[in-house]
């Protein structure tokens, strides 16, 4: 292949994460001939038809969209086809079936944000925070008919920070996979890619979240609480309930900081003062600096003390 113009991509994608890639391949002038994404999905009060990240950005471009609701359907599939890719590109899209990833001449590369074998699935981010990580990266590899287990084409890592957010490491990844992604598909124009079979290891994975696995639990080591709230900060959020009196509700929480220190109280008691939050664990305790009250908007726990009162034993659950 001798040029960027004689590579045909199709990139397939849908959130933000997937824009700043697709927005790197088309700044630096590579031949993207269709963009296919998820389908208009009703959003909001009104429940008006919303696009894709992806989609916004490469209507903006002037882009050739597929936006099929299934990937096996045979018009999608002749479609598909007919857009002569020598390459597909996978960034957050969802499982494709082998007559789409067999297609190309080059076939189909996948972007996943992590250190693959480690964190296969649908949060790879997240988990890596909320399992106490101090690396992470990202990986391309070519899809075969499982789940994130096709040959590693390349590699690039990064650190994870005490503080560390999966909002910050959402958008240090996105950069880094960027990166990732151009370097793989001139390493494929240039005929120089080598692969590496994944190890067979049992790798840590990274399961869908649910409102099941993002609940907080307050009987676990403060360190541990801390990863798992800083692990789903913004988005979805950890959650817990609370017990305010005769009052039971619910709170996400966002901004906390932790401090290790003797303490008598059982896991998930509530310590105030005018201006501070605190909640026990097994070996320490938790202090709020964020956090949404069922009902009320997100706000600073001194303007929330302001208007809301934790009556004396009140626990979170």
């Amino acid at each position: 292949m001798s040029s960027k113009k004689d590579l045909r991509i199709v990139f397939m994608g849908t959130p933000d994460f997937a824009v700043t890639i697709l927005k790197k391949l088309v700044e630096e002038s590579f031949n993207v001939v269709g963009v296919v994404t998820a389908p208009d999905k009703p959003a909001g009060r009104g429940r008006k038809l919303k696009s894709s990240a992806v989609k916004m950005y490469a209507e903006n471009q002037n882009l050739h969209i597929l936006q099929p609701t299934n990937l096996k359907n045979e018009s999608f599939l002749q479609e598909l086809a007919s857009l002569q890719a020598d390459l597909q590109i996978v960034v957050a899209f969802r499982m494709l079936p082998k007559a789409v990833w067999s297609l190309p001449f080059y076939g189909t590369f996948n972007l996943h944000a992590s250190l693959l074998p480690d964190y296969r699935g649908a949060a790879p981010i997240h988990w890596a925070i909320i399992n106490g990580e101090t690396k992470t990266g990202a990986t391309t590899f070519f899809i075969d008919d499982k789940i994130d287990t096709g040959e590693i084409i390349l590699t690039k890592g990064t650190t994870i920070t005490e503080d560390e957010t999966v909002g910050s490491l959402h958008d240090k990844l996105m950069h880094l996979g960027a990166d990732l992604v151009t370097e793989t598909v001139t390493a494929i124009m240039n005929g120089s890619v080598t692969t590496t079979k994944q190890p067979s290891k049992a790798p840590k994975l990274a399961p869908k979240l649910t409102p099941e696995n993002t609940k907080i639990d307050w009987n676990r080591p403060t360190k541990q609480v801390y990863n798992f709230i800083r692990g789903l900060n913004p988005f979805p959020s950890a959650w817990t309930s609370i017990q305010n009196g005769e009052e039971e509700t619910t709170a996400k929480l966002f901004k906390v900081t932790m401090d290790l220190e003797d303490k008598t109280i059982a896991p998930g008691t509530i310590i105030q003062s005018k201006t501070k939050l605190g909640v026990a664990t097994s070996d320490g305790f938790i202090y709020i600096d964020e956090m949404k009250v069922a009902g009320k908007k997100k706000m600073a726990i001194r303007d929330l003390l302001n208007g809301y009162h934790f009556e004396e034993g009140s626990k979170m659950l």
